[in-house]
């Protein structure tokens, strides 16, 4: 009996250890664990919650192995960013004297107020970061001047601008830019004169005519769209970049493509026509563009200066001063009529400058040293390109595709006495201007792209070029025929018999003569 009880109680057990073919557990060992949970926690009324405590040891030996939740990162990008701006917070110890020195400084508070009630901004939490920023950036570089020119929009990151101007002889010492186009020239020199050297020693090989047109010369340092320098970041509190000078070349290809900004400065710009320069230059091109059609002030706050009347009345007036009698224009006129309005920044001519240059007008080292300079002909003088003067009220601005170029507005009809004129660019989306009293402020928050109507048809590529000119020197003749080359081939004969004819009578009359 004690036998078959042990092979019984041995069966059993094997019975209990069978693992379940859905949870892979067995009896045995689940049992164990419950009992001894039991025993651990000792619950009360143990026998009505004996079902729930094996459910929980169950529940317990479960792993999920297809978690799709992502793993944590160990230092988030907004941590890390938020530690970067945590030192645009950190107050320094100022003397009291230096406070009260004149700072370039802006007062982007009171900027955000007013675009705020124009219903334009980034946010009062966002504009006291910027504010911050600015402090940073005037601290560290000699400015003068220093305003919030806007927010240009990227597909990974955003670009802050800042519009500045240094203070006299302290500008920061910038090593001369070499452009694309003069890289392009030294080769196109560089492959001349080589070509030149083997000529020389082999044959005359055929010349091109090409000649390439003249560049055009990018504009000095504060004045036209190189009038003021500009400041970027990604963020308060990153580090400011300053954009390098815009050429007119860049100006010029920038009008005729759409690309949108991705954030990284050294990032290519690939379209056609091809960009000179990286996203840098292509970002200080599109900055110049939108000053010079968007920034406006209300009519009178600007004038021009006395020594500028008593130039002649053709010369072009670049430059201007605040108006000290200035009373400001009512909020009501100003949003009704849009000749209150005018533009203070120059206007960009088609050679993509904003004062125009003769480019046929050769410099003298160009001359032979002979001094021939009268027997060359002088070519034809091109009409100077002219665009709007200085403070032209927006009013004359031309329609682009049917569009208005500006639409202007009352931020609260409620309160009038209280409101600020508003002023929005059809033009440029994002660009708009306010007005109250003596204020006027100027912003731009959008992608950097113009106004391109319903549809936008690229640029084509231009037709190619023949190789060589076509004519009968050259033009490859069809064999001739089999009757064509017995007839020659006899005419030949014929020519030569003749010719041995002759010669053997000059022989005979030769002979003759000598006897």
């Amino acid at each position: 009996m004690d036998n078959q009880r042990q092979q019984a109680a041995a069966s059993f057990k094997a019975f209990m250890l069978k693992n379940s073919t859905k949870s892979n557990l067995n009896l045995y060992d689940h049992l164990a664990r419950v009992l001894t949970k039991v025993m651990d926690e000792r619950p009360e009324n143990v026998v009505d919650v004996i079902e729930d405590v094996s459910r929980d040891v169950k529940r317990e030996l479960l792993q999920n192995n297809q978690s799709t939740l992502r793993d944590v990162p160990l230092s988030a990008a907004a941590q890390l960013l938020a530690e970067q701006q945590r030192l645009l917070f950190s107050r320094e110890d100022v003397d009291q004297e230096d406070e009260l020195v004149e700072t370039a400084l802006p007062n982007v508070s009171e900027t955000g107020f007013y675009l705020e009630q124009a219903g334009v901004g980034l946010g009062r939490e966002e504009m006291q970061r910027i504010f911050l920023a600015f402090k940073q950036l005037v601290d560290c570089r000699p400015l003068q001047r220093c305003q919030l020119w806007g927010k240009i929009l990227g597909t990974e990151s955003n670009y802050l601008v800042a519009e500045c101007e240094y203070r006299d002889g302290e500008e920061e010492e910038q090593g001369p830019e070499e452009t694309p186009e003069d890289e392009e020239r030294e080769a196109e020199i560089q492959d001349e004169d080589e070509e030149n050297e083997v000529v020389e020693v082999a044959d005359a090989l055929p010349q091109s005519t090409y000649k390439p047109p003249p560049v055009v010369p990018k504009e000095a340092n504060h004045t036209g769209v190189n009038k003021y320098v500009y400041y970027v970041c990604t963020e308060p509190g990153l580090p400011w970049v300053k954009l390098p000078s815009v050429t007119p070349a860049q100006i010029n290809v920038a009008r005729q493509i759409r690309k949108f900004f991705t954030g990284r400065l050294d990032a290519p710009v690939i379209s056609y026509p091809p960009f000179p320069g990286n996203e840098a230059n292509y970002l200080r091109a599109q900055i110049a563009r939108i000053s010079a059609g968007t920034h406006v002030s209300p009519l009178g706050f600007y004038q021009f200066g006395e020594e500028e009347g008593d130039e002649e009345d053709d010369a072009p007036r670049d430059s201007y001063e605040e108006n000290p009698d200035f009373e400001g224009i009512p909020v009501t006129e100003m949003a009704e009529s849009l000749s209150t309005w005018v533009h203070h920044v120059q206007h960009v001519l088609q050679q993509g400058r904003c004062t125009w240059v003769n480019l046929s007008v050769k410099p003298e080292d160009e001359f032979d040293e002979e001094g021939d300079e009268e027997e060359k002909e002088e070519p034809d003088e091109p009409e100077p390109e002219v665009g709007p003067p200085l403070l032209t009220p927006v009013s004359e601005d031309a329609e682009l595709f049917n569009t208005p170029s500006w639409s202007s507005r009352m931020s609260s009809t409620l309160t009038s006495q209280y409101a600020v004129a508003v002023l929005r660019s059809n033009l440029w989306p994002g660009a708009h201007a306010y007005a109250c009293g003596k204020k006027f402020g100027n912003i731009y928050i959008g992608w950097g792209m113009k106004f391109a109507g319903e549809g936008y048809s690229p640029s084509l590529p231009l037709t190619p070029q023949n190789e060589y000119p076509s004519g009968p020197e050259i033009t490859e003749a069809l064999d001739p025929t089999l009757e064509e080359e017995q007839a020659l081939k006899a005419a030949l004969e014929e020519q030569q018999a003749a010719q041995e004819e002759m010669e053997d009578m000059e022989e005979e009359e030769e002979e003759e003569d000598d006897d």
